[in-house]
């Protein structure tokens, strides 16, 4: 396939990348979230990914950006697009457990809770509203805006939300083997605890079951004046169908084709029946001869930190793919 399919065909003056940040308690829980080396540890995956892209390393403490098999983490992939654009990421603190040791936009949200037992979002009317401030800011200063995330645990919240909202979804998962029992186990708990809540609206839906990155994201869409690009998955696939369950305009997504071919999700499905245009990304990563980016093709990690947008913004910068490759070789490399 080619690099890009569904090239967006823009050429944006003043783009800016930037990644959502957040945690959901599910993560902790064993055999949900593969983004860590422990499922205690997935709580401080988005402080670290945050660190390697703005830094070029992790900084605090001594962390290797590669899963035990040698996959490096999908933050080498943006940090390499990063240097070879030019571009300063912005990152956004939507709710963490552990403070950001990179300068991040703060909005005060608090960690997404276990939503089998309780609310996850309590304030998930609260993130949007301040979503919706900060997609007016951020159009002031930017003409495409390519939004990621880091969330671990957040293709169980996705799923949650998604099934809320009505759709048939299957979600995909950073391991090779999805764990789908699990996750449906999950969804069944919060779906009971749907029925009982009664609510049907999106924020409603996210409140019970989802995570702060869906929220806030979804405000930021409804406000921001130019192009947004939703970098991820199935999570970003969540955010895209709050949106249209509000009744604001989809926004494109991006994401690689590692997650699309997916065959524990229905990634392409699920978009159609959202009705939003996907632009895939084919890295070929088999072909750069590392071990550990060929892992991708296997189906390990996939996607992640906006990974996918990031290839793809960089393509409308006027990058062809062979440097865009290069440059993630080079990069990985280096952080390793």
């Amino acid at each position: 396939m080619p690099f890009v399919t569904a090239d967006p065909g823009i050429s944006p003056k003043r783009p800016l990348f930037c990644s959502i940040l957040a945690n959901t308690l599910l993560s902790v829980v064993p055999g949900i979230s593969g983004a860590g080396p422990s499922p205690e540890k997935t709580l401080l995956t988005p402080v670290l990914d945050s660190e390697l892209i703005a830094c070029g390393r992790i900084t605090s403490m001594p962390f290797l950006p590669n899963t035990p098999t040698g996959c490096p983490t999908p933050a080498s992939i943006t940090r390499a697009v990063m240097e070879l654009t030019g571009l300063n990421p912005l990152f956004l603190n939507a709710g963490l457990v552990h403070a950001p040791t990179v300068p991040c936009l703060d909005v005060y949200g608090t960690p997404g809770q276990d939503p089998r037992f309780r609310d996850a979002v309590p304030d998930a009317a609260g993130l949007f509203r301040k979503g919706q401030s900060l997609g007016k800011f951020l159009g002031g200063i930017s003409d495409l805006l390519v939004i990621g995330e880091c969330v671990p645990g957040g293709t169980t919240t996705a799923l949650c939300v998604l099934r809320g909202l009505g759709y048939d979804a299957k979600v995909s998962s950073s391991y090779i083997d999805n764990p789908v029992q699990m996750k449906e186990e999950v969804w069944r708990m919060v779906e009971g605890r749907i029925k009982a809540d009664g609510g049907t609206a999106p924020l409603e839906i996210v409140r019970v079951g989802g995570d702060p990155m869906i929220g806030l994201a979804a405000g930021i869409v409804s406000t921001y004046p130019g192009v947004v690009i939703l970098a991820g998955g199935t999570q970003m696939l969540a955010v895209a169908a709050v949106t249209k369950g509000m009744q604001g305009t989809l926004p494109r997504v991006a994401t690689t084709c590692y997650v699309r071919d997916d065959p524990s999700a229905n990634f392409s499905e699920l978009a159609d029946a959202i009705g939003c245009t996907v632009s895939y990304i084919d890295p070929s990563f088999g072909d750069l001869g590392h071990s550990g980016l060929a892992r991708y093709c296997i189906g390990e990690v996939k996607e992640g930190m906006g990974a996918g947008g990031a290839m793809l913004l960089a393509y409308l910068m006027g990058y062809p793919p062979e440097t865009i490759r290069s440059s993630i070789l080079s990069a990985v490399h280096r952080c390793a």
